[in-house]
């Protein structure tokens, strides 16, 4: 099989999984928790063992405190996913409205060119939808997997239009 024909197959599969995310978009908030929390459990238990092997004290503590923090952490997603979702979903929340207010001022400094209206609406809308999650509980618990459909959406897009682009330059 062709590369092209394996990114085109991988893309139509991404796509597909990401209409699913995006139809049952709380179980797959459930799912991102889930998986976050394992690879937390893993990538701390692998930063407890790291540990070992550096030679100051110091750097062992830091290991071995970071990695029980990743363990602690992995743990509770497991172990209670309702609340690794609002935990993630307030991280998320937090970054936009940071993200957002900093778009703002930087508009506010591009106020003579022409990219200010477009910074400005960007600003505004990134605080207009964490305000709107944080006033809606549902919409936190959707958060995630909205966002994990739209990634597999945008991802299995770009897999398809790439696999496209290599047939056609293959001859």
């Amino acid at each position: 099989m062709k590369n092209s024909t394996r990114l085109i197959l991988v893309g139509v599969a991404t796509l597909v999984l990401g209409v699913l995310a995006l139809g049952n978009a709380a179980i797959a908030s459930l799912a991102v928790v889930t998986m976050t929390g394992g690879v937390l459990l893993v990538g701390g238990g692998l930063q407890i063992i790291g540990g070992f092997s550096v030679t100051s004290p110091g750097g062992k503590l830091f290991a071995w405190l970071t990695g029980a923090l990743m363990v602690f952490l992995g743990w509770s997603f497991i172990a209670n996913p309702l609340d690794g979702v609002l935990s993630l979903s307030l991280l998320i929340l937090i970054l936009l409205a940071a993200g957002g207010l900093l778009r703002i001022v930087f508009a506010w400094r591009l106020r003579a060119t022409s990219g200010f209206w477009p910074m400005l609406i960007s600003g505004v809308l990134s605080i207009l939808l964490a305000a709107y999650v944080l006033s809606s509980p549902e919409a936190t618990m959707l958060l995630l997997g909205v966002l994990l459909g739209v990634e597999m959406l945008l991802n299995g897009l770009g897999l398809i239009l790439f696999g496209q682009f290599l047939r056609k330059t293959d001859g």
